[in-house]
């Protein structure tokens, strides 16, 4: 399949991301690279370092007011459910590769956009991105943000409008690139 057929609204104008069967995490491959070395690290370190804790706070005695217990016990119950989150994200994730997809001049996801806002003449620019990658200080934008959204399918020097109920914000692309 090609990207287009699997997900043909990241490239036009409508935002609907979803596979027949089930919601799909979409994710770059970098995000997807992230949170496989969180699951191996929350596996080969976390998981044995709580178990330790835990025997070890066994040792003290009467476990029903043991609060090194009941705290490592706490932990090890976040661990677990994170590890299952993980690997449920992971089995029904849709990795997009945005290097292996033939498109030019337009924003896609996982494409790297550069605005300016026509109000003030700032420049910003953002890296559309999965749910879980996003970091707004660090650039990466979420492909369900509003911003995003309204970038989708805009080539370069398009106008992108960023309604808001105080105001609307006005950007021009100025950039797009695939990386």
């Amino acid at each position: 399949k090609t990207a287009y057929e699997i997900m043909p609204s990241l490239v036009g104008s409508e935002m609907c991301i979803r596979d027949r069967k089930m919601d799909r995490a979409i994710m770059t491959v970098r995000g997807a690279e992230l949170l496989r070395e969180e699951l191996k690290n929350l596996k080969s370190v976390d998981r044995p370092e709580i178990i330790k804790a835990i025997a070890t706070a066994r040792e003290f005695g009467d476990l029903k007011e043991n609060a090194e217990y009941h705290a490592a016990k706490e932990k090890q119950s976040f661990i677990e459910g994170r590890i299952a989150e993980i690997e449920s994200k992971l089995s029904n994730s849709e990795i997009i590769d945005v290097t292996k997809i033939s498109v030019s001049n337009k924003v896609i996801f996982g494409s790297t956009v550069t605005l300016l806002n026509i109000d003030n003449d700032n420049v910003i620019t953002y890296k559309i991105v999965g749910e879980d990658e996003s970091d707004i200080e660090s650039g990466l934008l979420s492909y369900k943000s509003p911003l995003s959204r309204a970038m989708i399918g805009k080539s370069i020097d398009d106008l992108v409008e960023l309604k808001s109920p105080e105001n609307t914000q006005r950007f021009q692309v100025t950039d797009i690139s695939y990386h």
